[in-house]
């Protein structure tokens, strides 16, 4: 595998620090010393116009000046100099700048104009910068300490990327008496020019690191942080601590980097999907990540609780009510084994009480009990050490028991003086331990959280089946249409036809403009009927009392009409009428008012709601929130976590609603979100669901202009599945293909596909005597990211089912002008064009994204797919690593 690009930043073979110092209350002068204290082994250069020698070493006038190759420059200078040192940095040929000076962007306009310089000058000699505004890197394996901070860190499994010094700092500081090792530690300031996203996918490969942790403000280029976060989650566990859960935090941290940092619900349905979890302090972030290095496999969220004191097990089951942490049922048979086992007086139940005087023989039987349960998921022992009670022998039973199954089992022994030698015994074994039951119960949240978002992850929604294809053309006209008449409200009537068009139920309504038309129009529908307001400055109609319901007959109808003008006019005076609407009564008398809505977030864009509808929508604040494109199994997950989840089931004398059809329209909403850019707003209000199906009752959608791109889900954080690159293709003996972007459900015919090949041309596709794919190898194969790669495959249809014949992929590089790529035909289907096809199908996509070079590397052995290169126009020529291996590029 070839080294990553960024292996140089945090391993360089020089370093220049330039604004080094011999004052040792000066940031120069602090980062100087790191660097000469910190067992660094490669060159390292001081640089400072008006000193001939800096803390005892030769310094340098300027980056010019210095004879040899630069790898990274450390800049701590006046901001104003900035742009003009990266400049110098850029024609010496540095490669890495890592700018600690403040007085950038944070400051204002002319700060944020400095920066732009900064950013410009470096971009043009391709440099690859990180800063402003930070506290520096600091990478314990490889010696380099290019941070202010006082003193280093111990070397570890743990990567830390923060937006905040101070808090690199604070964490440094916690680590050391705590045991806590880091592979890199980087702050990144600003982030004006390397994001998380670069520095997430370096970490991803980097096998120093275990497990990354996070401290965010801000994030400017959403697409790459999500597509960096849900790479690297689906290889370690990552942490994120996030600032500005609150408005007064959320205004700081804006101060603060100058990013926006969405709003917190958001920004949580965007950690879910990225398979992440998210925690609040420092102690839980370095907790989760200790329980999840360990050898657990999380399963779920069903706890137990053992303990031998009745207080301590009620306040850890408080706690993990608090959290939503299910407190596990025993099975029958467990209960049974434990009531054999334990004396008359336990608890009978979860928490299990074992009574004060539990020996280490009663705690083992209790534990290993609950560990065999598959009703239970975790374990919570907690131990308050009374007159009976053996502190370290019941830690050893624990300990020994805890290595014998992978379900996470976290103890809890409180008090200090005699249980001190058991936390030694519980870190040394790598189980997390604690003084009081709540942080013990907020660590298993995290780690069952951990579990439910890489599930989350996992999904990647592809076009809903069986349904009928959207009218997008009619939609997207209708948008057009109201925009050219500079309108982005669209009227409800409008508004339905969309929905309409996506194949949403809806109650037919047409708009009257006049008593006798309302009339004409409910005698044909018939009766009763409702009446609305049709007005484009309205949101909630029944509150400037523009709704009639019921209306029975002819006069009513008539009555309603006049009644809802003049009380819209004197509730709302300056408001432009277009009508009444007049519709059928909906009448369902166990239909659920709900909500479905669509807003679009400041920084991840479109997300979608949903939760109790009607007129109290805003004061029952019931709300789910999700991050499109979404799946049955997303659309499920987000029906479940709302307090009106539990009215959909059978209730009092109602029968249960069709679930099926609320996931029907919320799915037609994704596609929708998806297909639509135009789109800003959308409130469905309600949307009525009874056993009979649902139906859109009133809707209203915002829209606006487009920002001219070539990315046609440029709107959207997470990048759907591109059912635009389907296609249908006919082989010249009149067998009928698809060609079709690769998606998770694949696994089976991708793993059939690769068992399928001969010895030879797995040894020529991967270059190695494969057998098949690994689990994780099949994971990486099928579970892409459509933004920065993607593979497309060839497949044939019989009876039913799919048989793959080839598959050809790219993954770009970070530039994202270049790409490399792989391509294997099944061995009784060569020679019969699907290679050529599904070559020239890949050019298309790869140049639609900007990939501007596809290279890759071919076994000199490998003559027919050297012919082939060859024909599709690419140059070969010998690598210069291995003459048995051929370097192939192609200019698209």
């Amino acid at each position: 595998m070839s080294t990553h690009y960024l292996s140089l930043l945090f391993s360089p073979r020089s370093v220049a620090v330039i604004g080094a110092s011999s004052r040792m209350d000066s940031v120069g002068g602090v980062v100087f010393r790191n660097m000469r204290e910190s067992g660094y082994q490669g060159k390292l250069y001081a640089v400072n116009p008006n000193h001939a020698e800096i803390q005892g070493v030769s310094a340098y006038s300027g980056i010019e000046s210095i004879p040899e190759p630069v790898d990274l420059a450390v800049i701590i200078t006046r901001a104003a100099t900035v742009p003009d040192i990266i400049e110098s940095c850029g024609k010496r040929g540095v490669r890495f700048a890592l700018v600690l000076s403040a007085g950038f962007r944070e400051t204002g306009p002319q700060g944020a104009a400095l920066e732009q310089a900064v950013v410009e000058n470096a971009r043009r000699y391709g440099m690859r910068l990180i800063g402003p505004n930070c506290l520096g890197i600091l990478c314990p394996w490889s010696g380099l300490n290019v941070t202010f901070s006082n003193g280093g860190a111990k070397a570890g499994g743990l990567a830390l990327i923060s937006q905040s010094g101070a808090f690199c700092t604070a964490i440094m500081d916690w680590a050391k008496p705590n045991d806590v090792g880091f592979s890199s530690i980087i702050s990144m300031g600003s982030a004006a020019g390397m994001d998380f996203g670069e520095i997430l996918d370096y970490l991803a490969s980097d096998p120093h690191t275990h497990s990354i942790l996070l401290y965010i403000e801000g994030i400017q280029r959403v697409r790459s942080f999500m597509s960096a976060l849900r790479a690297a989650a689906r290889i370690k566990p990552i942490f994120i601590v996030k600032a500005g859960r609150h408005t007064a935090g959320s205004k700081a941290a804006f101060s603060h980097t100058g990013a926006l940092v969405g709003s917190d619900d958001v920004f949580d349905a965007a950690l879910q999907r990225a398979g992440v979890v998210r925690v609040d302090t420092i102690v839980q972030l370095f907790s989760a990540a200790q329980a999840l290095s360990t050898h657990f496999r999380p399963s779920g969220n069903r706890l137990a609780i053992i303990t031998n004191g009745g207080g301590p097990g009620v306040m850890a089951a408080d706690r993990a009510a608090d959290l939503g942490v299910t407190l596990a049922a025993l099975s029958a048979e467990s209960m049974a084994q434990l009531n054999a086992l334990l004396p008359a007086t336990w608890s009978h139940g979860n928490p299990l009480d074992i009574i004060g005087d539990a020996t280490a023989e009663r705690y083992r039987h209790a534990v290993a009990q609950c560990l065999q349960d598959d009703g239970v998921d975790g374990v919570l022992v907690i131990l308050t050490p009374q007159a009976m009670t053996q502190p370290l022998e019941v830690a050893h039973a624990v300990i020994e028991l805890a290595a014998q199954f992978d379900k996470p089992l976290i103890a809890c022994w409180m008090g200090e003086v005699q249980v001190a030698a058991c936390r030694q015994a519980f870190d040394q074994a790598k189980i997390p331990n604690f003084r009081t039951p709540e942080p013990a119960v907020e660590v298993f949240s995290f780690i069952s959280a951990y579990y439910q978002n890489q599930k989350l992850l996992l999904q990647t929604p592809g076009p809903i089946a069986d349904h009928c294809v959207p009218d997008e053309e009619g939609a997207r006209l209708l948008i057009e249409g109201a925009l050219a008449e500079h309108r982005k409200i669209l009227s409800e009537m409008e508004s339905k036809a969309i929905l309409a068009a996506f194949r949403i139920p809806i109650a037919k309504a047409v708009v009257a403009r006049s008593p006798n038309e309302a009339l004409l129009i409910a005698e044909e529908f018939g009766f009763p009927v409702a009446m609305k307001i049709n007005s484009p400055d309205i949101t909630h109609k029944s509150d400037c009392g523009g709704i009639r319901l019921n209306l029975g007959n002819a006069q009513a109808v008539r009555s309603a009409y006049h009644d809802i003008i003049q009380a819209v006019q004197k509730k709302n005076p300056g408001a432009r009428i277009d009508g009444i609407v007049v519709e059928p009564m909906i009448v369902k008398p166990n239909g659920r008012e709900l909500m479905v809505g669509m807003a679009t977030d400041a920084v991840f864009g479109p997300v979608i709601t949903f939760g109790a509808g009607g007129v109290l929508v805003e004061v029952l604040g019931d709300r789910a929130v999700a991050l499109p494109p979404l799946n049955g199994f997303l659309v499920k997950d987000m029906i479940q976590r709302t307090r009106i989840a539990r009215l959909l089931g059978a209730f009092r004398h109602m029968p249960p609603a069709d679930r099926a059809a609320l996931e029907s329209v919320l799915l037609r909403v994704s596609e929708m979100v998806c297909a639509l850019p135009w789109i800003k707003e959308m409130d469905i209000n309600p949307l009525i669901v009874d056993e009979h199906g649902a139906c859109a009752v009133d809707a209203r959608i915002v829209v606006d202009y487009l920002q001219p791109s070539a990315d046609r889900y440029a709107h959207m954080a997470i990048h759907p599945y591109p059912t635009h690159l389907i296609t249908h293709w006919q082989l010249p003996d009149g067998t009928n293909l698809t060609i079709r972007p690769i998606r998770p459900e694949d696994a089976g015919i991708e793993q059939a596909f690769v068992r399928g090949l001969s010895a030879e041309s797995k040894y020529f596709r991967f270059m190695d005597a494969l057998q098949e794919l690994s689990q994780s190898m099949l994971v990486r194969f099928t579970q892409i990211d459509y933004d920065r790669e993607m593979a497309l495959i060839a497949v044939l249809e019989r009876d039913g089912q799919e048989q793959e014949l080839g598959v050809c992929r790219y993954v770009s590089s970070a530039d994202g002008q270049s790409c490399e790529f792989a391509l294997v035909v099944a061995d009784e289907w060569q020679n019969k064009g699907i290679g050529n096809k599904l070559m020239n199908c890949l050019f298309d996509t790869a140049r639609a994204k900007g990939i501007k070079v596809m290279e890759g590397e071919v076994l000199a052995a490998n003559q027919p797919m050297l012919e082939l290169v060859r024909r599709l126009g690419f140059t070969v020529s010998t690598s210069q690593d291995d003459v048995a291996v051929k370097k192939i590029v192609k200019q698209l």
